[in-house]
């Protein structure tokens, strides 16, 4: 039986009022590593009422667990719990953020449309809600879909100019790092899922901000690029070491 099947087989045989105290003793934290699959399993069980509650508790798995678990709820981009979403991005808690993460994943996994209208929506919001969407969309399973990829390299350059028209006081912030970090991993899944609309739209960011730069230089040092086309991959590459000051 697998870790799920056996998180899962635990949950249905205790009364939804004893699973908290389940959560608690089996979410692996304190330690490096939470329990991502007991995370997925009650994100379907719970009921919506205590993922609501749950997005909202200080403790850490617990609100990780829920805000996870939003993302089976959202039905409109302006509902109650796509804005809880919206809000829990900027969570001081990086489990938090990534519970927004997997939300939007398991809304692109019911609904791409949804999906693609929230990234639309988000892409005016501040470097923790840029960051959310993009790690939320750039998931391979979610970039099978053209139209969804289309709107990921569409974010990604919303988040990546966003990130260089900041002033230099505020690139060291830790919201701003959040961002820059997660371009820099995000970038190479939307390229790798459309190397010829998206190899493109990276090399365009080949600008003259150290920031950007590193964005492009971290992305082209994933395998999953020379996977998806060594021959434009290296070109990137050469094109950045020709134009590094």
């Amino acid at each position: 039986m697998t870790a799920r099947a056996a998180h899962a087989e635990a949950l249905r045989a205790r009364p939804p009022a004893q699973w908290e105290e389940y959560l608690e003793q089996h979410s692996g934290l304190p330690g490096p590593r939470a329990d991502l699959e007991l995370l997925d399993v009650v994100g379907d069980l719970a009921d919506a009422a205590r993922l609501r509650a749950w997005s909202a508790s200080p403790d850490e798995y617990l609100a990780a667990c829920g805000t996870a678990g939003l993302g089976r709820l959202v039905t409109a981009v302006e509902d109650a719990d796509a804005m809880t979403l919206r809000d829990r991005a900027g969570d001081g808690r990086w489990r938090v953020r990534e519970g927004v993460a997997m939300a939007l994943q398991r809304v692109g996994d019911r609904t791409p449309a949804l999906l693609r209208d929230l990234l639309a929506a988000w892409a005016d919001g501040d470097p923790l809600v840029l960051r959310a969407a993009a790690a939320g969309v750039c998931e391979p399973r979610l970039l099978r879909d053209p139209a969804t990829v289309a709107a990921a390299l569409d974010l990604l350059d919303v988040a990546t100019s966003a990130l260089a028209g900041l002033p230099s006081g505020r690139r060291r912030d830790d919201d701003v790092r959040t961002l820059r970090k997660g371009l820099g991993y995000c970038w190479s899944v939307a390229v790798a899922a459309d190397p010829a609309a998206g190899f493109p739209r990276l090399e365009r960011w080949l600008v003259d901000d150290p920031d950007v730069r590193w964005v492009v230089r971290q992305n082209l040092g994933k395998a999953r690029l020379t996977r998806a086309d060594a021959e434009r991959a290296a070109h990137l590459a050469d094109l950045l070491r020709a134009t590094t000051p």
